[in-house]
């Protein structure tokens, strides 16, 4: 007889508990996928294969920064003189001989002559510039120009100094062909050839 102390439970061993039931991992599911569909394994009736998983797309390549690019400097016109300094009384390149000797020796006469008698340097720089450009553009081919021997309240000299830098300076040095001293013995005025201007004459 079975001792009293003993349930029917303890001569039988209890049925093992169900395991949990676990559900398939994302890479197990993809595994198995892959494994059906290369071996053409065939579903239940009235189940389905799980579709092929898609590959993840790349993630988009961020464009590079672009910084504003500096405007193009303007390119400078190309002077005429291609930079020669004009020396007064020193025969110029490009200037054929008899005509230099012509302006040297006073043979070639000015059609118009700026005096610069009492005036301030910047007054005279000015007037230089505006004298050149409008005779040029009249086509007059040769001009003189007086500094003196300076005036009132100025360095001496200092116009006649300063004539031959104006001369020089990039928006006249193209209007000019040669310089020289109106006469040996007289440095205070100074006679130019001119360039021909460009294009017809109006």
């Amino acid at each position: 007889m079975p001792r009293p102390d003993k349930v029917a439970g303890d001569w039988f061993p209890a049925p093992a508990r169900a395991r949990a039931r676990r559900g398939l991992t994302e890479a197990e599911r993809a595994l198995w996928t892959l494994y059906t569909a290369r071996a053409q394994v065939a579903p239940l009736p009235g189940k389905a294969l799980a579709p092929l998983p898609q590959p993840a797309a790349p993630p988009p390549v961020p464009a590079p920064a672009t910084t504003p690019s500096a405007p193009a400097a303007k390119p400078k016109p190309a002077l005429p003189h291609r930079g020669v300094e004009l020396q007064i009384g020193h025969a110029p390149p490009g200037l054929d001989a008899r005509r230099w000797k012509s302006l040297r020796r006073g043979e070639t006469r000015p059609e118009r002559t700026l005096d610069l008698h009492g005036r301030r340097a910047q007054d005279a720089h000015a007037a230089v510039r505006r004298f050149l450009h409008e005779a040029q553009s009249d086509g007059v081919r040769c001009v003189a120009i007086v500094t003196g021997k300076g005036s009132i309240g100025q360095e001496p000299g200092v116009l006649r100094r300063e004539l031959p830098h104006w001369l020089n300076a990039p928006e006249l040095r193209h209007l000019l062909l040669g310089a020289a001293h109106y006469a040996a013995g007289n440095p205070g005025a100074v006679v130019l050839l001119l360039r021909r201007p460009k294009g017809p004459r109006g």
